[in-house]
């Protein structure tokens, strides 16, 4: 069960945030576990939530399925607003 979890945690097309996640991840990996100093890292990947989140609802909303787009998608989200808004 743990591994199937895992592989939907690191599923580009289910997580959005990957990158982010893993950016702080080796933040605090860098800095001994000092989450002072990575707290710009924190504040990224929270926006980067919200903001998909808000895509999933309204997605859900007007009945557009998949909920969360795939990560091509996504992409081409970003390229159409000129990158992260996060």
């Amino acid at each position: 069960m743990e591994k199937k979890k895992e592989k939907k945690v690191r599923n580009q097309d289910s997580n959005p945030c990957i990158e982010e996640s893993d950016d702080s991840r080796k933040c605090l990996d860098a800095y001994n576990y000092d989450k002072s100093m990575c707290s710009a890292y924190f504040h990224r990947y929270k926006n980067c939530r919200k903001y998909w989140h808000n895509v999933m609802i309204e997605r859900r909303r007007d009945g557009v399925k998949p909920n969360m787009p795939t990560a091509a998608e996504r992409q081409e989200m970003l390229a159409a607003i000129g990158g992260k808004p996060y």
